[in-house]
């Protein structure tokens, strides 16, 4: 049993970094088996590029698979700071507009629906993860200083720019794969109209850039309502 406890705690700080890798794993795996059905099953071996796995909703995974390996406090912090605001945000807003979650195949839909559920959960556990960390540094006299300096912002700052990275690659992504079939990572290909549910009855005022820049800033700022909301809870825990 030691023996055991101890390899874990070769490559796992804590019970969180199995937890997370262990969820990294199961979307991994789930994101395979959906890929195969949707080329092999459904698309008849064609594969389809809208359904490639760099969405806002799937960034979660890759995180979650490189979280218990990067041990940097800041990092960590950042790392939390996007699943528990970033993550949580995408979890929730798709049930504003469930249709992007259906699909041909019943399993296909309900591995769907699994997935961002999932989202949530992480979101929620990031988030009490992160006030865990900070309960933590009480030894440093965290609690006494002021709520600024006990929950800063610099970790969200981090955690959107890494954001706005990720915004980037999907753009490069989607100019460089366009010719090979429809893409759209993160709904911003300029090609083609905004679908999103409310963004999309702005294009005749915005027009279809503007709409795409507004959707990144509004995304931006979903997440740091949810930034307070978690800060609102540090609060009280204080």
């Amino acid at each position: 049993m030691n023996r055991k406890k101890t390899l874990i705690s070769v490559f796992f700080s804590n019970k969180s970094d199995v937890f997370f890798f262990a969820c990294g794993i199961l979307m991994l795996c789930s994101e395979v088996w959906k890929q195969f059905t949707l080329t092999f099953v459904i698309g008849g071996g064609r594969y389809n590029w809208w359904y490639f796995p760099f969405q806002l909703c799937s960034i979660p995974m890759y995180i979650l698979l490189a979280y218990p390996w990067l041990r940097r406090s800041n990092t960590r912090r950042t790392l939390l700071t996007f699943l528990m605001c970033y993550c949580l945000l995408g979890g929730v807003a798709v049930f504003a507009d469930t249709s992007g979650l259906h699909y041909p195949l019943r399993a296909l839909t309900i591995h769907s629906y699994l997935w961002h559920i999932l989202l949530i959960i992480l979101g929620v556990t990031a988030g009490i993860t992160y006030l865990r960390l900070l309960r933590a540094n009480k030894k440093k006299a965290l609690f006494s200083r002021s709520l600024k300096t006990a929950f800063p912002l610099r970790p969200f700052l981090y955690s959107s720019l890494l954001y706005l990275a990720c915004c980037l690659i999907a753009e490069l992504l989607n100019l460089s794969l366009d010719r090979f079939g429809t893409i759209n990572m993160f709904y911003i290909n300029p090609d083609y109209q905004m679908q999103q549910v409310v963004f999309r009855d702005l294009l005749p005022i915005l027009g279809n850039t503007g709409v795409i820049l507004f959707y990144i800033a509004s995304t931006i700022l979903g997440a740091f309502i949810l930034f307070l909301v978690w800060k609102l809870i540090f609060r009280f825990l204080r």
